[in-house]
């Protein structure tokens, strides 16, 4: 009887923890920094699966109205980076597995916003907060999240401009 108590709480421990890594893996490929970054931030690709990252990489001349149109040794090897580190292959982290799920098989979102889980995330953000100068859209995830570079999304880290900490 023991060993069926103890054998049940490690199996829900060790369900439960599935993904226990927080947030999402932080960006560690110097030339998607180098290329992406240098417009926008250098979003993790552990915020979308690999259909959306190949869908937004396919059309770098027309990328959010902006020609970022690389050259095809550097366009491979971010598209393998971010293919390779995508969400479903992220599945231990918190906020990929919570993207991963919230998508339909047949859906490829056209940006990370755009995801069932992200715009559940920010429902309650009322639009003026959101579209003010200082944040300007919900792409600008380093406008609230003080610790996004570091793949941390938590709530106790937000912190809106001209409005504060925010608390759901």
């Amino acid at each position: 009887m023991r060993s069926l108590i103890l054998f049940t709480a490690l199996s829900a421990i060790l369900l439960a923890g599935s993904y226990e890594k927080k947030g999402v893996a932080v960006v560690t490929d110097e030339l998607y920094k180098k290329e992406c970054g240098s417009c926008h931030f250098a979003y993790q690709p552990g915020l979308l699966p690999s259909n959306a990252w190949e869908k937004m990489m396919s059309n770098l001349q027309n990328h959010f109205d902006t020609d970022a149109t690389l050259a095809k040794e550097d366009f491979d090897a971010i598209l393998d980076y971010l293919s390779k580190n995508s969400a479903e292959k992220a599945m231990e982290y918190k906020r990929s597995n919570k993207i991963v799920k919230s998508i339909k098989r047949t859906e490829v979102p056209e940006s990370i916003s755009k995801t069932p889980y992200m715009i559940k995330k920010h429902r309650e953000i009322r639009e003026d907060l959101i579209t003010q100068d200082e944040v300007k859209g919900l792409f600008n995830c380093t406008a609230c999240h003080t610790t996004a570079q570091k793949g941390i999304y938590s709530e106790r880290d937000i912190l809106i401009p001209n409005y504060g900490r925010w608390e759901d």
